[in-house]
């Protein structure tokens, strides 16, 4: 007789339903030393705004961070926006452009970023979760001054003259301090924090900021024990196309300087390192539109994607 029963339609339903039951219950004994593995531990995801875009997956990712909330993990979220902002920037008759990936943000496009990071966005990852039993609550990097940004100074190198020149991004900013104490008051509350990655300057200034650089900032102020990236790439692909499970900070930094990693990957794969030397233990590179991807990669034995880690 075969071990799994769930596949025998000549057995009676209720047998079935028993076999299922017991695939289920094998599944949770299995997860049981990652559940312990990973109990009060903090987990900062980012979430990206191309993994988002996707039929279905905010109600899979949701239910994914509440089973985590449950089992003892204090989730963060960070969420993008990108595809998001540019639509409502197209249907405003509002140009844009972008510079090495970064998004130059006038006057007129930031308050429009702003209003569907924090107002559309946010709050709709949060009525998601909370839908799914939890309890998360939206703040920005405004709120309690989570996130003091200063201008991103963008130098680029001009080829014929060998001429750098500053580019002015606008309103784009870098993390110069993240507040972890907003962070921990409210994971102390039992609630679960949707961060949108907008930063306030010294003088009351708003800035645009890459998600990616608010997740690597925040998992590193809090000493994170994992970064989760999810994404719509599966991971960092070696020359072959093949997923590379696994990459140390020094071979990361080879890759990239052999041009195996390249193009929109070198900037998430630098996140990743500057996570790790800023004291996150491990970081992961995940595609996002798989269902339950997150619960794949923290609670099975080989998880998903790719895993950066320190050198041994």
């Amino acid at each position: 007789m075969s071990t799994d029963d769930t596949t025998r339609d000549d057995l009676p339903f209720e047998r079935r339903q028993l076999a299922n039951w017991r695939r289920t219950a094998r599944t949770l004994v299995e997860a049981l030393p990652y559940i312990l593995r990973y109990d009060g531990k903090t987990i900062v995801v980012k979430y990206g705004g191309h993994a988002m875009g996707e039929d279905g997956v905010s109600e899979h990712f949701a239910q994914s961070l509440v089973l985590m909330k449950q089992t003892g993990i204090d989730p963060i979220v960070v969420h993008g926006g990108g595809p998001q902002i540019g639509a409502m920037l197209e249907r405003l008759n509002i140009k844009s452009e972008f510079v090495d990936g970064l998004r130059v943000t006038d006057r007129s496009a930031i308050d429009v970023v702003e209003m569907v990071l924090t107002g559309s966005i946010n709050k709709a990852l949060v009525s998601a979760i909370n839908s799914a039993g939890g309890r998360a609550v939206g703040i920005s990097g405004k709120d309690g001054n989570l996130i003091i940004a200063k201008k991103l100074q963008k130098v680029k190198r001009d080829p014929s003259g060998n001429v750098e020149r500053i580019i002015d991004l606008g309103f784009v900013g870098e993390p110069e301090t993240i507040n972890p104490e907003v962070l921990e008051t409210i994971m102390n509350s039992d609630l679960i924090p949707v961060v949108a990655p907008i930063g306030v300057g010294k003088n009351g200034e708003t800035y645009n900021i890459n998600a990616d650089t608010v997740a690597g900032a925040v998992a590193g102020a809090l000493n994170a024990d994992r970064l989760l990236f999810l994404t719509d790439v599966p991971g960092v692909m070696d020359k072959e196309g093949n997923i590379m499970p696994s990459l140390t900070i020094s071979q990361a930094k080879a890759l990239i300087k052999d041009g195996t990693i390249s193009g929109g990957m070198i900037p998430k794969v630098q996140t990743c390192i500057d996570a790790l030397e800023a004291g996150v233990e491990a970081v992961v590179i995940l595609d996002g539109r798989i269902p339950h991807v997150l619960l794949v990669e923290l609670f099975t034995e080989h998880g998903a994607g790719t895993l950066l880690r320190h050198d041994d």
